[in-house]
């Protein structure tokens, strides 16, 4: 890979790195979103309002196809960390730990679509024993329209290779015999303009009906160990930590196993859209990962769920909510907030 070459010598590793921020490159295999896939993940984040499930309902409510849920191109992220990896050579990121991940969403993702991940290094710093990573994808449609916008932040520290033997040997040991195939990318410097979302669909919530200081109902999630097998599996995220609690300790989490970040940031975006009902009027979805949600293997894990609307502007026609997630008493989300589209009424 062209990229590569620059490592080849004596070049300096983090130098390299340095130089990579703000250079795009695209995954040249894309992603086809398949109607079984949308309602198996569906599924696995406990996501069931039916425009995701039943192709009528989607297009009573605006959509030519099933609708994928908001968080679904996480399914991307496989291809993503493994392109990274081969660009930021030098950096140790297999104890890598999101720490925020923010998603703005430009185009509705239907079942037909092909998604082709477009990333950058967005920053890299290096500070308290550790690396700073924020790396965005441009994630376009077969149209070579932008259908959503993600940051990830991650932090791998520094110090952590010592233990990494250990935490690999015992990966090796109980993970999946799976085949990976090599990520291809090419450097990409044209273009890629955000489009306008436009108005809100037929259904849904309308500006009218919404207002400032409005608590959402909360409701409670139950997590069992096999959801999060399942979910491990429909995400393609292999990692020990979430099934087997004798990795889990190794890697320093006291109580053993806990629920993947993202699977707890679905079932967030779930609450919300469920609440306004209209999946597809998501407009963004930011959430900072603080408290892991630990899962026993004897009983359920309850997140509980809350929202407030903390502001409405009507002449754009959104509302911004603030979002709670508490596990045993336990904030789990150090902040989240999503905006939302809302429809006008008839005489709007």
């Amino acid at each position: 890979m062209e990229v590569l070459e620059s490592l080849r010598g004596d070049a300096d590793p983090v130098a390299h790195i340095h130089a990579l921020v703000g250079q795009r490159f695209r995954i040249l295999a894309p992603y086809r979103v398949g109607r079984e896939k949308v309602r198996e993940y569906a599924r696995a984040v406990q996501n069931f309002h039916p425009t995701h499930w039943d192709e009528d309902t989607a297009a009573a409510y605006g959509y030519p196809a099933l609708l994928a849920p908001p968080t679904f191109t996480c399914l991307l992220m496989g291809g993503v960390q493994q392109a990274m990896t081969d660009l930021l050579v030098g950096l140790n990121l297999t104890t890598t730990v999101q720490t925020d991940q923010v998603m703005n969403y430009h185009r509705p993702i239907l079942v037909g679509d092909e998604l082709t991940s477009n990333i950058s290094l967005h920053s890299f710093r290096r500070a308290f024993g550790g690396d700073m990573i924020v790396i965005e994808n441009l994630i376009t449609n077969q149209h070579d329209e932008v259908v959503l916008t993600a940051h990830t932040s991650v932090i791998s520290r520094a110090d952590a290779e010592a233990e990494d033997t250990s935490i690999l040997d015992r990966v090796a040991t109980i993970g999946r015999q799976d085949f990976t195939p090599p990520v291809e990318i090419e450097r990409w410097s044209a273009p890629l303009p955000i489009p306008d979302p436009g108005p809100a669909g037929p259904r849904g919530r309308t500006v009218d009906s919404v207002a400032a200081g409005e608590d959402l109902p909360g409701d409670t999630v139950r997590l069992t160990l096999g959801d999060l097998v399942n979910y491990a599996g429909v995400s393609g995220d292999p990692n020990p930590i979430h099934f087997h609690s004798e990795t889990a300790r190794l890697v320093g989490l006291e109580h053993g196993v806990v629920a993947h970040g993202m699977l707890t940031m679905a079932l967030g975006a779930g609450y919300v859209t469920n609440w306004l009902d209209d999946p597809g009027a998501l407009v963004r979805y930011s959430v900072r990962m603080t408290s892991p949600v630990y899962v026993g293997m004897d009983d359920r894990s309850n997140v509980e769920f809350q929202g407030r609307v903390k502001s409405v502007d009507r002449e754009a026609g959104t509302a911004t909510i603030a979002l709670t997630a508490t596990h045993d008493g336990k904030k789990i989300f150090g902040r989240a907030t999503a905006v939302v589209r809302l429809g006008r009424t008839a005489s709007a």
